[in-house]
């Protein structure tokens, strides 16, 4: 197999770890792009003739018929990052190219951040240790309320690679599991062992509620206003999907109240804006999208495509593979 690297330096180096490499040379004929960015449209169809496998990452041109112009031979790609929907065309799919990616390793890193977070919700150690540097007094007997997280009721909304990952997490140390997905099927739902729920039942009786939605005509501002008024007092609301399936001023007008906790790690602005309220609130922690970055999760990502591209040369069927049905309902 011809394989293209279009993964420029530095980025390469972060998620191609050496046996990732040696695996992928033991494929075939393996060329990279040593330009030090990412080429765009027709630098990347110079490249493509005779190429079977394509690698790509973060900031990969829009893959439409002047990128594959040259691709007389392209048969898979696998894309070495999380979503795929802002780079591929239905050009891609209309020529018969099979379509990887390594979402399912972000995954990981973000369900245990989500757990982390859920965690600090609970217990508050950030609230104590800023008064401990301020050089307050011992305050043990605060009344700040802090929980234990088994036996919580923790509402998952969007049950895909990281929602189902967190699911598993927060079952583990005890957690009821709700979910609202309109996707999931029944036989998925009981494999998991979670509870299937509406929207609205969800976030009126779940002290924990974690978005993992996709980015969708459906899921547009599906969290409004309306939506965030439902949420029980002194719940803890966290987001480390997309901040395009909230309302964000219906948001931050509510947590201006001091109703409940909030957990923030996407916005609709980013970077957040200085002046945002949310770095004002005390219920609110903020992290700069952070999430899915970890060393592991990093030096794994190429490796995850490369193996898939091994099952697609074994004629074994490929683990993540994405199809244009698949496009509308993925994050």
């Amino acid at each position: 197999m011809k394989i293209l690297v279009a993964v420029p330096e530095p980025l390469r180096s972060r998620i191609l770890s050496p046996d990732a490499r040696i695996q992928l040379e033991a494929l075939g004929t393996v060329s990279w792009n040593e330009d030090g960015r990412n080429w765009s449209g027709s630098e990347l169809a110079a490249h493509l003739a005779g190429i079977e496998g394509l690698l790509t990452g973060w900031g990969i041109t829009r893959m439409d018929e002047s990128a594959l112009a040259g691709a007389d031979k392209l048969r898979i790609i696998g894309h070495s990052a999380g979503s795929v929907k802002g780079f591929l065309s239905p050009a891609v799919f209309d020529r018969g190219i099979v379509v990887t990616h390594a979402a399912s390793r972000i995954a990981d890193s973000v369900a245990e951040f989500t757990l982390t977070l859920a965690l600090l919700g609970l217990k508050r150690p950030e609230y104590f240790s800023a008064q401990m540097h301020s050089g307050r007094q011992w305050e043990q007997n605060s009344d700040l309320p802090l929980h234990e997280i088994a036996g919580r009721r923790v509402g998952i909304l969007g049950c895909g690679y990281v929602g189902q990952r967190s699911a598993r997490l927060f079952k583990a140390v005890g957690a009821q599991v709700w979910v609202y997905d309109p996707y999931l099927s029944a036989e998925r739902v009981a494999e998991l062992g979670v509870v299937q729920i509406e929207l609205e039942a969800l976030l009126r009786q779940c002290q924990i509620i974690s978005v993992h939605l996709p980015s969708t005509e459906q899921t547009y501002r599906l969290l409004s206003a309306e939506k965030f008024a439902l949420v029980q007092d002194g719940a803890i609301f966290i987001n480390t999907a997309r901040s395009w399936v909230l309302d964000e001023a219906a948001l931050v007008a509510e947590l201006a109240n001091g109703r409940f906790w909030a957990a923030l790690d996407v916005f609709e602005q980013e970077p957040l804006a200085l002046d945002s309220p949310l770095r004002q609130m005390p219920n609110v922690l903020l992290t700069p999208h952070i999430a899915g970055r970890t060393e592991e999760s990093y030096a794994n990502l190429l490796g995850t495509v490369i193996q898939e591209f091994a099952r697609f040369a074994s004629g074994l069927p490929l683990q993540f593979r994405v199809t244009r049905d698949m496009l509308a309902t993925m994050a």
